[in-house]
């Protein structure tokens, strides 16, 4: 497995600087992880995108065209930011190989905010979607709930499958990994994008937006273990770590990773 390590918190608008650092203290815990809860050994390839930190427009590019020969190889290769930007350019260089690519997301807010130029954490899936690099029917969102109107409307218009945080709830965790799990299935490649805020505070308070009412870290990792038996699962990120604000949240992310990858 290959993990790309992407220091840049260029798109955060300010919001969660400190981001940066996390994929440097992810990489450090995986250390501590000697066996996968499926008893192996996990095995990391580790790598890191050159970025601009004054530049968000060069890194782009430099973090694409590291996804695009990422992404080239057989095996999935994974991005550890960072901000939710880079999966603008993460994601773009994964549609390179594929005809017809998806993306689940585990997320707190669903990213679709009106377009910012070049793309933020806020605002990434909306260009995407905009920009034809997925369909939209090809978008799961799971674990949402925070909004803004424009984004309501949007994922309204553009039928956007929306696994709420609440839904969790009321049709449990086997029923919407199913259905997930099925959606996902049709595509020739998939791509897995992790927010840190898509898990309660109490679970992981290091990040840079706060939302309570979130998933559990069991809950995620389950839905992981399930999503990462599909044969098309080629890769993804774990991004808005924020180490500054909670250091054990680092050990939370690698965690995720080894459970995800291993």
């Amino acid at each position: 497995m290959k993990l790309i390590k992407v220091p840049f918190s260029g798109g955060c608008l300010g919001k969660n600087l400190g981001c940066e650092q996390a994929p440097k203290e992810i990489v450090k815990n995986l250390k501590n992880f000697y066996l996968t809860e499926d008893g192996k050994i996990p095995v990391f390839d580790i790598a890191e995108v050159n970025v601009n930190p004054n530049n968000i427009e060069e890194t782009n590019q430099s973090i694409y065209n590291t996804a695009k020969d990422g992404f080239s190889f057989s095996a999935p290769a994974f991005f550890i930011g960072g901000d939710h930007s880079i999966t603008y350019s993460t994601f773009k260089g994964f549609a390179e190989k594929y005809t017809n690519p998806g993306i689940v997301i585990f997320d707190a807010h669903p990213d679709c905010c009106t377009d910012f130029s070049p793309p933020t954490h806020e605002d990434f899936l909306r260009v995407l979607i905009n920009e034809k690099k997925i369909k939209p029917e090809n978008v799961i969102l799971i674990g949402v709930r925070n909004w803004h109107k424009d984004e309501f409307l949007f994922l309204k218009e553009n039928k956007i499958r929306n696994f709420m945080a609440k839904d969790i709830s009321i049709m449990g965790l086997y029923d919407i990994s199913e259905a997930v799990m099925e959606l996902a299935n049709k595509w020739d490649g998939l791509y897995i994008s992790i927010d840190i805020d898509v898990l309660d505070p109490a679970f992981a308070p290091g990040t840079g937006y706060l939302e309570p009412g979130g998933l559990s870290t069991r809950e995620l990792i389950y839905f992981l273990h399930r999503l990462k038996k599909l044969h098309n699962f080629k890769g993804g990120d774990i991004v808005e770590v924020n180490p500054a604000k909670d250091a054990g949240t680092t050990a939370v992310a690698a965690k995720i990773i080894v459970e995800l990858f291993s």
